[in-house]
């Protein structure tokens, strides 16, 4: 198999569609192909053509008529190889079990709820991206306005 000319087969719509259609029914003639698709007879060959050279189509004759099976040991053989080897990479850096932060809600609600000043001096209020938490920054960073954000400046 080359995985090069699987992925070209599947980077196409029309490919992608054709394949779907063989997944619904399979051992489909080239006119009922040719009904799923708005193109020529003559387009839907090449892209079943495509799709035969990747080994994701097999055509079989069957009397006077060809039908196209669909094949999908190489797009089981890409999962394999590409797909699972990085679903299963390890998590990124960070402590364990760590969720990313929620971005906090607009100081409006510190004032709303009362929380104030003095819910930043206890630590009760949460830490916004770029400030500094009210137990890490001290007297001095509140004194400085680290914690203080934009509130209350008119």
């Amino acid at each position: 198999m080359n995985d090069d000319r699987v992925f070209k087969a599947l980077a196409d719509p029309t490919r992608r569609l054709l394949l779907d259609r063989l997944f619904e029914r399979d051992g489909r003639t080239l006119t009922e192909l040719q009904c799923c698709v708005e193109m020529t007879r003559f387009g839907v060959m090449k892209h079943l053509k495509v799709l035969e050279e990747a080994g994701l189509v097999v055509s079989r004759r069957h009397g006077r008529v060809k039908l196209h099976f669909l094949d999908g040991r190489p797009i089981r053989l890409i999962r394999d190889h590409w797909i699972d080897k990085y679903d299963l990479a390890p998590p990124p850096p960070g402590p364990p079990g760590a969720v990313p932060a929620a971005p906090k809600a607009p100081e409006a609600a510190d004032h709303a709820s009362g929380a104030g000043a003095a819910g930043q001096a206890s630590g009760a209020g949460a830490v916004g991206p770029g400030r500094a938490s009210a137990a890490g920054a001290g007297a001095a960073g509140q004194a400085s306005g680290a914690g203080a954000g934009v509130r209350g400046r008119r």
